[in-house]
């Protein structure tokens, strides 16, 4: 099980690469503008378990969020299944910028943020899969 924080954006890199390939319904995101706050659930494929096939349920947290901008999301039903790419951060001032959520059929949700803080919890055990994801 992992638990990872990131405060940079090395740390963000890491965090992004262990959630490559992690699916959630849109159901599954939620921004709490009162606390700062964008978080989900997800399914992510557990690449530290590798050679294991296997997907754990995950909560990502993203806090000191300004704001959410979402692209493409408005045409994705509810229970429409999205599959996580990439996390990036650009720097806009200081310790500002905005981190972005690349998801599969071109859909993007971009957060302003205050500095990079997030953190990444796996909320349970893990279940096999046959499918390992493929970029190829």
């Amino acid at each position: 099980m992992l638990h990872l924080v990131a405060a940079d954006e090395g740390d963000l890199q890491i965090i992004s690469a262990q959630m490559q390939d992690a699916v959630m319904l849109r159901a599954d995101l939620r921004f709490e503008a009162k606390r700062r706050r964008f978080a989900l659930a997800a399914n992510r494929f557990a690449w530290d378990a590798l050679p294991d096939k296997q997907r754990r349920r995950t909560a990502l947290r993203f806090d000191d969020v300004e704001s959410v901008q979402a692209m493409g999301l408005d045409a994705v039903a509810g229970d429409a299944v999205l599959s996580l790419l990439a996390i990036s951060f650009v720097k806009s001032e200081e310790l500002a910028g905005t981190i972005t959520l690349s998801f599969s059929n071109t859909i993007s949700i971009r957060l302003n943020v205050s500095c990079i803080n997030v953190a990444l919890d796996d909320l349970g055990g893990a279940w096999a899969t046959a499918q390992v994801p493929d970029h190829a």
